[in-house]
């Protein structure tokens, strides 16, 4: 019984810590000063808050992750304080009603949320660093607050070297230099939660835009991919001015900043004004047609309403944030590439979930604890079937109703609910529980609307039950609708699913199309090409696709040995997408064609192609070699090293890659042995983790 008790009052205690933290203290404001030095990737800080309090308390509690705390001063004065490492208490009796400030000297040297590229290195002009604190955790670099539900406006000075450029959240009121260093500092005007906080540091230049309500919009680039700049941020202007008039609340902050960074952890991140994003995005016109920054830049632009204007109080209200964006993004697409593309964006997505439905792996969208596709995509679908069920107006008043009744707070689903039943003066009840709760996923009531909004798609559905269905020949059926359609997402589909169907006189009819959809269908697919259609295949390396002619170069040079050549010279020039997909594909068949090089330039290929694998590489050029070389070739020592570097890196998915390829090493005793003789070049994590794995097997 004492036990239990024990907890009882374990919990009150917790409970209590909670609520004096959460209701009874409200900070108001937060100046951080922060000073950065690359050698140690250390950060040197202040910051001072302004605070209120509602109830008399005698403790305040701010997170602050492995930090040296230098001093701590209440209202100017050094005030008594604890600190384990995590969180900073600060005691002392705080009466009711009063305002406080309160100031913070640190010094951090961030285990994460802070990364530092490029400083260990000797070349020149790619060093950079930039923060990413999604969901929590901006308290490794800043003492703060690891709860979205404290909003604080926040304004930020950092000083570092003068010949980098500083980008951080809000409008830039202020630089001054010292020698060396210079000093810019940022003004905030509304409050936001601290995860939100960002900056980036590296060689940009900027292109300066304004949207049509007169809000400045800032797209970096590096100065090497200054051709690279239109391309990648094509269309911004127009998504910002589409987004503003749909959701009909004016953007809600003061400048808005695009900045694109190596390694980053995730596609994009909306920081409040101030989206950071992989410079695996930065592309030219060609790579625009495979894969363009549009979705994302749309899509985290829309955040800046869904999730920084309101924010979630906790992870089960997740859909407020990615279940919006993503239908804003999408609905800018529409506007940019026609209600076409935007039915079959939603077809896509809607075949996805019903495939993760079939196999028993649905999820509510209020689950916590929900992947990514359930609160992007089945979230996405959510809202645009709210919207169907309410009718355009009453949609739109609904959200800016819901938007300007908790601008800079946070908010739950319910809150949204209520504020929808109240515009609207209906009961939503039966959609909360068909759509937020309910694991299962209303595949067949989507396809009704699409079928009935879109006459491609209920044609190819329509198609696709002929087929199983009808006795007459499968190229028969596939050719009528072929033919009683232009649409690219229709045909392009016919080949990706029927391509064993197809007879050679068909294929050669899509061929002659010169549409690029179409045609990287036909370049992706994996079936053998057959004689007869090779000169077609070839016309595909002309194509302003980097995935159709890489995918075309190298069925080609399975399949026509005798044109290795003609085919190779046809693309040594080509670099391909920011991974270099053509460059490195290019240069493992050249070093695989005995007769089209002097075995010392097979000899430089291979140590392009290897050298690819080292840690001054973006995670994707460094990917994609290590495939392409693991397929054909052993690793070198430096390769295996680079390996290691690459099982500890922060990027979950790439880390995931290099160690299932160390996994897979480790199962070959030879292979496991030259792993165990390169441990001794090894220092730190590296270390750490490749010997934990010799030993534990």
């Amino acid at each position: 019984m004492r036990k239990f008790i024990l907890l009882g009052l374990f919990l009150l205690s917790n409970v209590s810590l909670l609520c004096q933290r959460n209701n009874e203290v409200d900070f108001i404001s937060g100046q951080i000063d922060l000073n950065i030095q690359t050698a140690n990737k250390t950060l040197k800080g202040k910051v001072l808050y302004r605070l209120q309090v509602a109830a008399k308390t005698n403790s305040i509690f701010i997170d602050a992750r492995n930090m040296q705390i230098e001093w701590v001063r209440l209202n100017g004065k050094k005030v008594r304080y604890s600190y384990d490492k995590d969180q900073l208490t600060i005691d002392k009796k705080f009466k009711a009603g009063k305002e406080y400030s309160l100031e913070i000297s640190y010094n951090c040297t961030p285990k994460q949320t802070v990364y530092f590229l490029g400083w260990d290195d000797d070349i020149p002009e790619n060093e950079q660093i930039w923060t990413q604190g999604q969901g929590k955790y901006s308290s490794y670099w800043v003492p703060s607050f690891d709860d979205m539900n404290e909003k604080v406006e926040f304004d930020m000075s950092i000083t570092f070297d003068r010949n980098y450029t500083v980008v951080a959240n809000g409008k830039l009121i202020d630089t001054s230099e010292n020698g060396q260093l210079k000093r810019w500092t940022f003004d905030m005007s509304q409050p936001m939660s601290s995860y939100l906080l960002a900056f980036a540091i590296g060689n940009y230049r900027s292109n300066e835009l304004h949207s049509n309500s007169g809000i400045s919009i800032s797209n970096y680039f590096y100065p090497k991919d200054s051709m690279l700049a239109e391309p990648t941020f094509r269309y911004t202007k127009e998504i910002f001015n589409f987004l503003e008039q749909e959701i009909g609340i004016a953007y809600p902050w003061q400048n808005y900043k695009q900045i694109p960074v190596r390694d980053f952890l995730y596609a994009g991140m909306e920081n409040t004004g101030t989206t950071i994003f992989s410079e695996s995005f930065m592309i030219d016109s060609t790579a625009f047609t495979d894969k363009n920054y549009v979705n994302v830049n749309a899509h985290e632009l829309s955040h800046q309403w869904f999730g920084n204007l309101v924010t979630e109080k906790d992870a089960s209200n997740h859909w407020l944030h990615e279940g919006f964006a993503t239908y804003y993004a999408a609905l800018a697409e529409k506007e940019l590439f026609g209600e076409e593309y935007f039915h079959w964006l939603l077809f896509d997505k809607a075949q996805a979930l019903e495939a993760l439905a079939r196999k028993g792996e649905g999820e509510s969208l209020l689950d916590p604890k929900a992947s990514s596709i359930t609160f992007y995509d089945k979230g996405a679908l959510a809202v645009y079937m709210l919207r169907v069920h309410l009718g355009d107006d009453i949609f739109k008043n609904g959200i800016r109703t819901f938007l300007n009744t908790y601008q800079y707070k946070n908010v739950t689903v319910t809150d949204l609910i209520e504020v929808m039943e109240r515009v609207s003066e209906q009961d939503l009840s039966n959609f909360t529980k068909d759509w937020l709760q309910d694991t299962k996923f209303r595949s067949e009531e989507i396809k009704a609307h699409l079928r009935k909004n879109s006459a491609t798609i209920n044609s190819f559905l329509t198609m696709k039950r002929e087929l199983t269905t009808s006795s007459e020949n499968n190229e028969a059926i596939l050719r009528r609708y072929w033919d009683a359609t232009t649409s690219s997402e229709f045909r392009k589909r016919i080949i990706d699913l029927y391509y064993k169907s197809l007879s050679h006189d068909f294929l050669k009819m899509a061929f002659k199309t010169k549409d690029l959809k179409i045609r990287q269908a036909l370049a992706l697919n994996p079936k053998p090409i057959s004689d007869l259609l090779i000169e077609n295949y070839e016309s595909l390396l002309l194509d302003k696709s980097y995935i159709t002619i890489e995918n075309a170069l190298y069925r080609l040079w399975i399949q026509a040995p005798e044109e290795r050549k003609e085919y190779l010279d046809q693309t040594r020039d080509l670099v391909g997408f920011s991974n270099k997909n053509i460059r490195q594909v290019w240069l493992l068949l050249a070093i695989l064609t005995s007769d089209y090089a002097t075995a010392d330039e097979r000899s430089q290929y291979q140590i392009e192609l290897f050298g690819y694998t080292a840690a001054n590489n973006p995670m994707e050029v460094r990917q994609l070699a290590f495939g392409l070389i693991g397929e054909v070739f052993s690793f070198t020592d430096q390769n295996l090293k680079d390996l290691i570097n690459a099982a500890v890196h922060p990027v979950w998915q790439f880390r995931k890659f290099a160690r299932d390829t160390v996994d897979r090493l480790m199962d070959n005793n030879e292979q496991k042995q030259r792993l165990a003789s390169i441990l001794d070049m090894l220092d730190g994590a590296e270390y750490e983790y490749l010997s934990l794995k010799l030993f534990q097997e």
